[in-house]
């Protein structure tokens, strides 16, 4: 999802009109793809969805240029079926074909019913039971045309259930799930909608499903500076990032198959490199700490924005990944920024003023995108009368 980028912007980024100028800078992606196997890093996770459409081939060129074997590495894809057209049958079995070819491949080691209960139970009904898609999925299994069968979890909790309820039927080999140390025990306080990570975790393995981790960073909010995060964690060991820290927790779990990173820059790969090939497992002393910084997050009340962008395009410009971050961003601050810094770090997230807040009509077309089911235009009306207020202040 957040592959480097020529103009070293954001892969799933859009701009004002609609799709960004920026694509992929396949060489140095190739580059990061042979580091990273070099590395032991055997894992790759992608998305007919992912980077407006250009993950599946470019991962696929890396992995072929990268000297390695088809043996030597886990691909993992997703049946991105988000669109309605897209539900149909042979709109899926179309949608597999193409990951085959984009991927350079004849068979797909991990495939997922993608972010299954998001829109509700009754979109995940029609996207893969009421189609035959998940039934369909099983035979590809059967065939080898899939190695192994899973899912990810985003949404409806009534979703989840289902799946746990046929787990005999489906046999699912792995599940994905969004899993941190805040959302660990709090997720439904940043969302009534969520399920608890320690919930879900324990489900699947309890059930023998090994777990795929998703948002261990959240986004990267766990892994930007943070003064209320910091100022726990750093005393336990002044030379580990705040992403170490995460990464420690979710690898900590004895079922968790893998944790998912997004990397972009190659000081991203290089960190992650590190953390795991010496890894320590964090003790009682150290997950009580990390349930403090959650505790400690979780009172700064901070939209609990991935910056996944796939609320974005904005049919009236605004860029609300850009808006909803900045407002995190003086939120965890270490000193609390005066009123005119405010607005500098506004015009700095945001420069165009017609992509910023007060241009919300309150359409609502990017809430059912939202994975985190984030009320969107309530908190853009919100952050805008802040501003207003700001203003006023540096201008009395």
């Amino acid at each position: 999802m957040r592959m480097p980028t020529t103009d070293g912007g954001h892969a799933n980024g859009w701009n004002k009109e609609g799709y960004s100028k920026s694509g992929i800078d396949q060489p140095l992606l190739n580059r990061q793809v042979k580091m990273l196997l070099d590395g032991g890093c055997t894992y790759f996770d992608t998305s007919p969805a992912y980077c407006r459409g250009e993950s599946e081939g470019c991962l696929g060129i890396a992995l072929a240029e990268s000297g390695y074997g088809r043996e030597d590495y886990v691909i993992a894809t997703k049946l991105s079926n988000f669109a309605p057209q897209q539900y149909p049958l042979a709109e899926c079995r179309k949608m597999f074909e193409n990951s085959l070819r984009f991927l350079k491949t004849d068979y797909i080691d991990n495939y997922l019913l993608h972010a299954i209960g998001n829109g509700g139970f009754k979109t995940f009904s029609q996207r893969y039971i009421e189609n035959g898609a998940a039934d369909w999925c099983a035979e590809l299994r059967e065939s080898r045309r899939i190695r192994n069968l899973g899912f990810s979890f985003h949404g409806d909790p009534r979703a989840f259930e289902w799946c746990m309820e046929h787990h005999d039927k489906y046999k699912w080999d792995f599940c994905q799930i969004q899993m941190n140390y805040v959302d660990w025990r709090h997720a439904k306080e940043t969302n009534d909608r969520n399920l608890d990570a320690e919930y879900l975790y324990k489900t699947l393995t309890e059930r023998n499903i090994p777990v795929v981790i998703m948002e261990p960073l959240l986004g990267g909010r766990l892994a930007r500076y943070n003064y209320a995060l910091a100022q726990t964690l750093t005393p336990l060991d002044p030379e580990a990032s705040l992403a170490k820290w995460s990464f420690r927790f979710c690898g900590t779990y004895p079922n968790v198959m893998t944790i998912l990173s997004g990397m972009t820059r190659t000081e991203h790969i290089e960190e992650n490199l590190e953390t795991f090939n010496n890894f320590k497992p964090c003790d009682e002393r150290e997950l009580e700490a990390l349930e403090r910084a959650a505790l400690a997050l979780l009172k700064l009340s901070t939209i609990p924005c991935n910056d996944c962008k796939y609320c974005m395009p904005c049919p009236y410009g605004l860029d609300i990944p850009a808006i909803l971050t900045f407002r995190n961003q003086v939120l965890t601050a270490k000193v609390k920024p005066s009123p005119r810094e405010i607005l500098k770090m506004y015009a700095k997230a945001v420069p165009d003023r017609l992509r910023r807040a007060n241009h919300c009509i309150g359409c609502g077309l990017c809430v059912s995108h939202c994975p985190q089911s984030i009320k969107i235009p309530d908190e853009l009306a919100q952050i805008d009368e802040w501003v207003e207020s700001v203003i006023a202040e540096v201008m009395k």
